[in-house]
């Protein structure tokens, strides 16, 4: 054969069969490729799994669920009416939804459902499987699955579509909760959160909560119990709160975290500050007694006069009565003898105006103007409670004061942080915040709170059994004008500490706007015993007779027993009308009883000697 520097022609032909045999298997391939279903599966285990919320006790608040959406892309669905038809049985959707779904819209994709649940996923894969519908895939999607709804859901938060924490817990613990890298640069799972609450003494007291709201018609609640001798938040309530099953249809007022955000004026509790800085800082004493004639008033270098009003004439009082009796009158004299820079110092010590820094998003650090701005009524207001703004946070923080000797502790949410192993990688240890008050400062306060509970305006916080220290509150709140207070909206409020010679809780409940009667004394102090009572029983608190070891020379009344007449006229506040029939069926002496419920004035004053002929009026509400 010649060569002639072409290849020859029977060469080219085989090449060419070749080369279009090649190619007709490429293009089959590619069609066999485009013609097949495509998957609808994803596989799970790419999702690094978040960690849970634990209560002190290791009770699951929050833990990771996989749900899945379910995803489809328009322009793959081959027959419209017969995809709607099969997909409606196993979404539980109607078969014209699902046709105007994918009608609607300028894009190619769209989300059919989403969140559904594993069960749904299996049904949906095996129409798939059975029908070769395309154009629909299932995404896993991470979620939460809260099984107690209700329970502490302002702290413990909800979690956002896209796996990111909403509100609470979830919210401030976000990067700890969440997957993340390690340091060998792997991918680590979450940390589980273990929170100091107790959600069985949650739950009691989120129960009376409920109760009390439904009882005094309030607007709202708060009611905190913390460990005294730690920081650590025990019970964490906000009333109305949110189902977390159901979080998207919950109202703003259920999804507030109040203990951390709303701000009101505390009324007379705040008093217990107020009255300790005093004593600390020396401008008055324990001896000291002061006149009550039922108002405090002075008049300006101007000579406008200022007047305060208070609940009663209290006579000559000292700082135990003003306390144990509320008394205004005498909280404003006190309140004239410190200077007003020492006085402001003394309850920024306190840790009023700034946030507690509780591990929660929003927190207020309410409201205490520097003294420079004063007016000359405000060291008087402010002693009362007004003119300050506070949470029910910062309250109770102020309070680890009285409870440690003066030293002041750090509120908590955060016990322990747990890795994938249950392995402690980190552990709450308490945290002292300074010391606004000496030991001695912070163990009369507590006296004098106890006589608060034994004969004062907090009868009605007392159990019996176990010695607690009280101070109620009834404050007015803003009118709606731009100034001035409201008449019929109040916040009512009660603070115990027990036990009140080795403090181990102290409980704090705010009631806002109750209707009809709104004294602390009366509807806020009851609650206080009722969750004490369920506080004990809940941490195995050992109860006791409770004997005072102190005596204020007065002889104290039992206020479930009948009143027996002795050599001197006894305390009978807070004496039910029921315990004073003795009284009236005696011969020797004449006694007016005026009003119905308990007593809360009377005459003669305690400590008068009883005498044959004498007359006693008591006047009851």
């Amino acid at each position: 054969m010649e060569m002639n520097g072409f290849v020859p022609a029977r060469r080219l032909a085989v090449i060419g069969v070749v080369l279009a045999l090649f190619a007709g298997l490429v293009i089959f391939r590619y069609a066999a490729a485009m013609m097949a279903k495509p998957s609808a599966r994803v596989e799970t285990a790419a999702i690094p799994e978040r960690g849970a919320i634990l209560d002190r006790n290791g009770k699951i608040l929050a833990v990771q669920s996989i749900v899945y959406n379910v995803a489809i892309t328009r322009s793959a669905v081959e027959d419209e009416r017969l995809f709607a038809k099969l997909l409606a049985p196993v979404t539980g959707m109607v078969e014209k939804d699902i046709l105007d779904r994918l009608d609607e819209g300028s894009g190619d994709f769209f989300y059919l459902k989403k969140k559904i649940s594993e069960g749904e996923k299996t049904a949906i894969d095996e129409v798939i499987d059975g029908s070769r519908l395309r154009g629909i895939r299932l995404e896993p999607v991470q979620s939460r699955i809260y099984p107690e709804k209700s329970l502490a859901s302002q702290i413990i938060g909800f979690l956002g579509d896209d796996g990111y924490g909403l509100t609470g817990v979830e919210y401030s613990f976000q990067d700890t909760l969440a997957a993340g890298r390690a340091a060998d640069g792997r991918t680590r799972e979450g940390y589980s959160v273990e929170l100091t609450l107790d959600s069985a003494v949650q739950y009691e007291l989120e129960k009376i909560a409920k109760k009390t709201m439904e009882g005094t018609k309030a607007d709202s609640m708060m009611m905190l119990a913390v460990d005294a001798k730690t920081g650590e938040i025990l019970a964490y309530v906000s009333e109305p709160a949110a189902d977390l099953t159901n979080y998207p249809r919950s109202s703003v007022s259920e999804r507030k975290d109040r203990p951390a955000l709303y701000l009101y004026e505390p009324g007379s509790v705040f008093k217990i500050f107020s009255i300790s800085s005093l004593l600390d800082l020396g401008a008055v004493t324990d001896a000291d007694r002061f006149v009550c004639d039922g108002a405090y008033t002075f008049t300006t270098p101007a000579g406008e006069k200022i007047s305060i009003g208070d609940l009663d004439a209290h006579g000559t009082v000292g700082p135990r009565d003003v306390i144990r009796l509320s008394c205004n009158d005498g909280t404003g004299q006190m309140s004239e003898r410190a200077d007003e820079a020492s006085f402001e110092a003394k309850l920024r010590a306190f840790g009023f105006g700034e946030k507690t820094g509780i591990e929660l998003p929003g927190e207020t650090a309410g409201s205490l103007a520097p003294h420079e701005k004063w007016s000359l009524r405000s060291k008087p207001t402010i002693a009362i409670g007004q003119e300050i703004s506070v949470s029910a946070l910062q309250m109770v923080e102020a309070a680890t004061a009285l409870a440690n000797r003066g030293t002041r502790l750090r509120l908590t949410i955060l016990s322990k942080l747990l890795d994938r192993d249950g392995n402690v990688v980190y552990s709450h240890l308490p945290e002292a915040a300074g010391t606004p008050v000496s030991p001695q400062t912070a163990e009369l306060m507590l006296s004098y709170m106890e006589s608060t509970a034994e004969s004062g305006t907090g009868t009605r916080a007392s159990v019996g059994d176990v010695r607690i220290a009280v101070k109620t509150g009834t404050a007015q709140m803003a009118g709606s004008a731009a100034r001035g207070y409201s008449d019929t909206d109040f916040v009512s409020s009660c603070l115990g500490i027990f036990p009140a010679d080795d403090p181990r809780i102290i409980l704090y409940t705010v009631i806002v706007k109750p209707v009809g009667e709104t004294w602390g004394g009366r509807i806020a102090a009851p609650v206080v015993a009722e969750a004490t009572d369920a506080i004990i029983d809940q941490l195995g608190l050992g109860r006791g007779s409770a004997v005072s070891v102190r005596h204020s020379g007065l002889i104290p009344i039992p206020k479930n027993e009948p009143v027996r007449l002795g050599a001197v006229m006894p305390d009978l506040t807070g004496v039910p009308k029921r315990m004073l029939a003795p009284l009236v069926e005696r011969a020797d002496i004449k006694v007016l009883i005026t009003g119905d419920g308990y007593v809360v004035r009377q005459s003669p004053e305690p400590g008068t000697p009883v005498e044959k002929g004498m007359s006693i009026e008591l006047e009851l509400e």
